[in-house]
């Protein structure tokens, strides 16, 4: 049991949270049925590439936070193919938000 918990601390700074992002994203910015489809699969996709970045025990924690910011760059890029301007602005907004509460919040 102890394990367990122990475990479950380790992962637990991405998923609760992502899964809450997605929610609002998918909220927040009103997506159609269609850019929900593609959304998940674009999340999918850099959530994938995102984790063995961070669980590639060969790259020093300064290249996987550069290697995980390109990834997030290169996500967001793939979104805003098929989000409308506004929704691209308003995604913008959002991030930088998040941003400004992780930085005050550590």
């Amino acid at each position: 049991m102890i394990c367990s918990v122990g475990f479950a601390q380790e992962a637990k700074e991405v998923k609760p949270d992502k899964a809450e992002w997605d929610k609002k994203v998918k909220t927040e910015l009103n997506l159609s049925q269609d850019q929900i489809v593609k959304y998940d699969a674009v999340s999918k996709e850099y959530g994938d590439k995102i984790d063995l970045v961070m669980k590639d025990a060969s790259l020093t924690k300064e290249v996987q936070k550069e290697k995980k910011m390109a990834l997030k760059k290169e996500k967001e890029t793939k979104l805003f193919e098929f989000f409308t301007p506004e929704q691209q602005v308003k995604y913008k907004e959002m991030v930088e938000k998040k941003k400004a509460e992780k930085s005050s919040g550590s």
